[in-house]
């Protein structure tokens, strides 16, 4: 069963897996500010994110910051990967929300895999993220290559899919219908998509025409489409 995506009773650590591109950021740190308006102070959400130039939760700091939330990264010099510490603290600590927003492909992945033992924990989801529109994941072939080399390398074992079919500010609600059905085709014969994310702007009138659990999703910071 779909768990919201503000819950603060199920769910303590989120953690948000996805290729370059597909959104994961965004629904991040919306998760993020939603839940730093139910627990003020106790919302950590962690950018290790190693993907560059797309858009990572550091980019939209001034932004995250102003809406409680304590946000944790490393300044990463060229390609190597970095991790920002106080994650397993943080993971552990019962009163903190932690969020986890790992980005790279297998390379970013790999910066989690010693958080395997939490990661498989009953307090803690972890999220796939899939935008129908890249080109990483416009075909199973495609999406299955990607999330294979990403759970071996944070070595995760159990996943929940989302869809975020969303090609920028622009999108329009025909591509949103589309995009969420395709996806849904796409996975169905593998696994259940459990929710989408949708622009708020579009949220009303896509919500009837999708037969999925649907969530309204807030632009944070400049994107490079």
């Amino acid at each position: 069963m779909w768990k919201s995506a503000v819950s603060v009773k199920e769910i303590k650590n989120r953690v948000y897996l996805g290729g370059p591109g597909s959104g994961k950021s965004e629904i991040a740190m919306n998760t993020a500010l939603s839940l730093a308006g139910i627990c003020p102070g106790k919302v950590h959400l962690f950018d290790l994110d190693q993907t560059k130039p797309l858009l990572r939760s550091r980019d939209a700091k001034e932004r995250l910051e102003r809406g409680g939330v304590c946000l944790h990264y490393e300044k990463q010099i060229a390609d190597e990967p970095v991790q920002a510490g106080g994650v397993i603290t943080r993971m552990l600590d019962p009163e903190s929300q932690v969020i986890l927003d790992v980005g790279g492909g297998d390379t970013g992945a790999r910066l989690i895999g010693g958080l395997s033992h939490l990661l498989s924990g009953e307090d803690t989801t972890v999220y796939y993220v899939i935008n129908c529109y890249r080109p990483w994941s416009d075909e199973i072939l495609h999406v299955d290559e990607t999330l294979s080399s990403v759970l071996r390398a944070a070595r995760v074992r159990q996943v929940h899919f989302l869809a975020d079919p969303t090609l920028g500010p622009d999108t329009t609600e025909e591509e949103v219908v589309d995009g969420m059905k395709h996806t849904q085709e796409m996975l169905r014969p593998y696994a259940q998509l459990e929710a989408g994310y949708v622009l708020s702007s579009l949220y009303e009138a896509v919500k009837p025409k999708v037969c999925l659990p649907l969530y309204p999703l807030e632009l944070c910071g400049q994107t490079f489409w």
